[in-house]
Parts: structure tokens; sequence; C-alpha cells
């Protein structure tokens, strides 16, 4: 942890005015951080979204106690303080001073809560802070805890963590709840196979993936315009392999916001000799802004962007832009719970209702059919998520398979990646081929029986 005395306070005061917005219009983290202010540097940027996510990757832990020390809670601003030096004392656990990083840090935020709230309340955030520090001292719960016990110390609803344990079991669960409870890791791709890595991008287990080290974010801007790399967890490349574009090829990439899949479909058809199209189609709306920004890296094949809902007017779209109806390769990265990388996306799990996953289920299961339908006899569906749900993954692809159009495919492929296994972000990858013009399915070898796909009703 920095010292927080040399902390800019700009950083600070920004983190708790942001944090404030979030606990009092439950915004969007990514919306929040768009609204802080341009002249923050760099670093003050960098420090201000590390103190945001960090409070609320922890805010369960953090509420679970101010709430044993104060009756009544205060103001959004004043709470958002307190929250500050919650994470702060939780991230300064591990320092040789702990009781002199307290002091620090108590110290500091009664001292910056007289600008934002009013000495009265500062007065409140030093006596709660001292009180506070012991309690989120606390070791983790015993490996056999119960789920609120794991709920309250890892910072997730209960009615989650249950859903897990059924799922998962108790280890898994546990691994994946200290999983997301640490931040994630700035992973980049090699686009430009004549790139040798700087010093600043260190290898992984994943070939052409690299972890860039904190403090090099102008040289990785650099790289990432003149098409070197490009910002991507290796759990993406699972939907790019099982797709298997080829140089030449229509292919046709569904929710394709923002854009990153449709990126690495074209760097797979350029290693294979270039050439082709990529229709890149998702709804109107503020993605596709990032998408369009994406696409414009692409060299080597034409690229489409299409704004087309796919469950209502795509064909029609399509047909308008004089693009065609049906495609060798269809890739459909299903929105989702998004439950695979909560590392990235800290408050999702503060958005989720139980209710979400039957609902992701049934949307996911309309995309689907509408993708299947943009097809070729003989082609390649992609179907993807970045959820590690069973109702939104195999749940989905067995009812899809139940129905008459789902029963021209055959399951070809699945893969399913689960982040205390593999180390990246959780996603499930499902590769079915249509069969031919009478609808029949052909068998063909694949990396797993149809028979592995549970029989499950969405």
């Amino acid at each position: 942890m920095r010292n927080v005395t040399n902390d800019s306070v700009g950083a600070w005061v920004n983190a708790a005015r942001l944090l404030a917005r979030w606990l009092e219009q439950h915004e969007r983290v990514d919306a929040l951080l768009d609204a802080l202010p341009p002249k923050l540097s760099a670093v003050e940027r960098a420090r201000c979204q590390h103190l945001v996510f960090g409070v609320i990757r922890h805010c369960g832990r953090i509420g679970t106690a101010l709430d044993q020390l104060i009756a009544h809670r205060p103001r959004f601003s004043t709470r958002a303080a307190l929250m500050l030096a919650g994470f702060e004392l939780i991230d300064a656990a591990d320092e040789a001073d702990y009781a002199g990083q307290v002091a620090k840090i108590g110290h500091h935020a009664v001292e910056q809560t007289k600008q934002l709230a009013s000495p009265a309340e500062a007065r409140l955030v030093n006596a709660v802070v001292r009180k506070l520090a012991p309690l989120l001292a606390q070791p983790a719960p015993p490996k056999l805890a119960l789920p609120e016990m794991l709920a309250d110390y890892f910072s997730h609803p209960a009615w989650l963590v249950k859903r897990w344990l059924q799922q998962f079991g108790a280890e898994p669960t546990r691994r994946l709840l200290e999983w997301n409870q640490t931040p994630a890791r700035l992973l980049v791709r090699r686009r430009d196979p004549a790139l040798v890595p700087p010093e600043f991008l260190s290898a992984t287990p994943w070939p052409e993936y690299f972890e860039a080290a904190p403090g090099h974010w102008s040289e990785l801007e650099a790289l990432i315009k003149a098409g070197k790399i490009f910002v991507q967890d290796p759990a993406t490349r699972h939907a790019i392999e099982a797709l298997n574009p080829q140089a030449g090829e229509a292919v046709l990439d569904l929710c394709a916001a923002p854009g990153g899949k449709s990126v690495a479909v074209a760097d797979a058809m350029n290693a294979r000799g270039g050439g082709g199209r990529i229709v890149a189609l998702d709804l109107p709306g503020p993605r596709i802004e990032r998408l369009r920004h994406n696409l414009a890296e692409v060299r080597g094949v034409d690229v489409a962007l299409v704004q087309a809902d796919l469950l209502k007017d795509a064909g029609r779209i399509l047909r308008e832009h004089g693009l065609p109806l049906s495609y060798t390769a269809v890739l459909l990265d299903a929105p989702c719970s998004n439950t695979g990388v909560m590392r990235h996306r800290i408050d999702v799990k503060w958005r989720l209702q139980e209710n979400d996953f039957r609902k992701h289920a049934r949307q996911q299961l309309s995309l689907l059919h509408a993708a299947a339908r943009l097809v070729l006899p003989g082609g390649r569906l992609v179907y993807s998520t970045c959820s590690i749900d069973a109702d939104e993954n195999e749940g989905v692809v067995q009812s899809f398979r139940e129905s008459k159009l789902g029963g021209q495919y055959t399951l070809e492929r699945t893969v399913r990646c689960y982040p205390w296994e593999d180390g990246h972000d959780g996603v499930a990858v499902f590769l079915l081929r249509r069969g031919d013009d009478q609808g029949t399915s052909k068998k063909t070898g694949s990396s797993r029986s149809d028979s592995s796909v549970p029989r499950k009703n969405v």
C-alpha cells in the first residue's frame, strides 16, 4: 500500500465523491469513472480507480463492520469516506507498521471529511475508524463456514454464495470468492508476430498473451495504437479457436460490442492469409462507438458494422446493407450474468438478482435461435458466454438442441473455463455445426460427447 500521506488528495476526494454517488444512485462503475474530471493526471486517475474498485469489491465486508459501530447510517458522503478508510485498512493489512498505517489512514479520512461533509461528521469518522481496524483485521472464516459468513467476509450476496455452493461445492466456491476479491491483472494479446515483447510485458502460460507491469500505460497505448497488441483476457481465445475462422470467409459476429472478438477473428484470418469479411452486429447504443473504434484497428479483412436488434430486424437491416443473410461462421457471444468476469466487473455481484439467471437464459435461447437461422448449411455456430452458471450455458444449449431448428445442429465441441482452475476469466464455449439442406445433422468428431450436456429445461 502507498503511504496515505503521500497520496494525491485529488484521487481520494474524487473517489469519495464517486462512491457517494454509487451508494445513493447505484450507478454502474464504468459510468462513474467516465464522470472523472479530465484535469486529473494519469497517476491520480489510476489511484482513484484503485480506491473505487477496492471499496466496491470489499463493500459487503466493510459495510457489515460499519453497521456494528454506527446505529444510524450517516450521509452518503460520510459513509463513502468511512468505506474508503475501511478499504485502506484492508489494503494495509500486510504492512509491517500496521498500527502506524491505521493512525495515518484515520487522520487522512478525518481531514478529508471536514471538506466533504462537516467537522461534526469528521469527529464521527475519527471515532469509528479506530474501532473499525480490529473488526476488519479478523481472520477469514474456516473452510466449512456457513454461506452467510463467507458472504460477509468475501463481500458477495449470500444467495449467490449459496447458489455456487450448490453448483460447485465448498472448495471451488471458496477459491472463486478469493479469486473475485483480488485485483485483475492487465493482460494483452500480441497481434504482431514480429513484436519482441518489451521488458514490462512478461510471459504467461498462454502463448501470445502477456501480463503488463503497472506504470507503463503510455507505452502500452503506443503499442495498442500501432496495432502491436490488444488488451484481452486469454479466455477469449477459446471462442475464436472453436470458430476457426479461415482466410476469405464471411464471418458474422453477433452481440459484437465492444469488438475485441471481432479483432481477434480478423487476426486469425490474417494469420491464414487474410481476405474475407467480418460483419459485426450489435444493438444501437453507447457501446457502438467503442465497437467502431476497435473495428478501425482491423487490417487485411473487410469489416461491416451493422446496428440492429438480432431478435427483431437483423435480417431486414442486413438486406438493406446489401450483406448476406447467411454465413459459414457465426459467433454469438451472448449477454449474460458475467459471473465468470467478476474480477473485472466488480459491481456485477451487487446488481445481480436471483431471477436474473432465468431471465438471461430465456433471452440467450432466443438469441441462439435467431443466430442459428443465419448459418449456412454445413456452417459453424459458436455460442459463448462469460458466465460460469449452468443455466446460461449447458441449459441453453440443451434446450436449443431439443427444438426443431436445434435438431439440425450437432454439438461438436464444448469448452468450460473456471477462474479457480484456469487462472483467467471464466467462459463457456459451444461449437455447433449445421447439417445439410434437408436439415439432417451429420455426426462428426467432438472433444466431448453430446451426452456431456445435462438435460435442462430453461
